[in-house]
């Protein structure tokens, strides 16, 4: 996809938001520390550096959306991570609850919140919470499932 043909998907999925713009995708795209991945109607972009890797956004066209094309790229995402990667996170706003529950459903906790981080159009800005998820990639992370295999 195209840095115009993300600012237009965007624009249509978020619609209380103010959207990103051509120029921030195209700056963003231009960094070596920054993946695009898509499918047909939705894409996420995601930057990963020094062991944790962010989602900085994820959009699916509103004709495509409550299908699992969202579960489908964010599972994209964090398949694609590097072994060495610790943590992924991401920023959601406090009133998107489907993508709270999709978050939440797929490992992620909320370990901080920004208040008023995100403007509304006519309205008052919303909080943004803070989600993370532990990664292992098959490293001796759970300790607990180790000392039970062993002993």
């Amino acid at each position: 996809m195209t840095a115009a043909e993300l600012a237009a998907l965007h624009a249509a999925a978020f619609t209380q938001d103010r959207p990103w713009q051509e120029a921030e995708f195209a700056s963003l795209l231009d960094s070596p520390f920054v993946q695009l991945f898509t499918r047909p109607g939705g894409f996420a972009l995601t930057r990963t550096i020094a062991g944790e890797s962010e989602l900085l956004t994820l959009a699916v066209a509103p004709a495509h959306q409550r299908q699992g094309l969202g579960r489908a790229l964010l599972r994209d995402w964090l398949a694609a991570l590097p072994v060495d990667c610790d943590s992924a996170f991401l920023e959601v706003a406090a009133d998107n609850y489907p993508a709270r529950a999709l978050y939440v459903d797929e490992g992620f906790a909320q370990i901080a919140i920004r208040r008023a981080y995100y403007a509304r159009k006519d309205a008052v800005a919303v909080d943004a919470c803070i989600l993370q998820r532990r990664l292992t990639h098959g490293h001796c992370g759970d300790l607990a499932a180790l000392t039970a295999k062993s002993g």
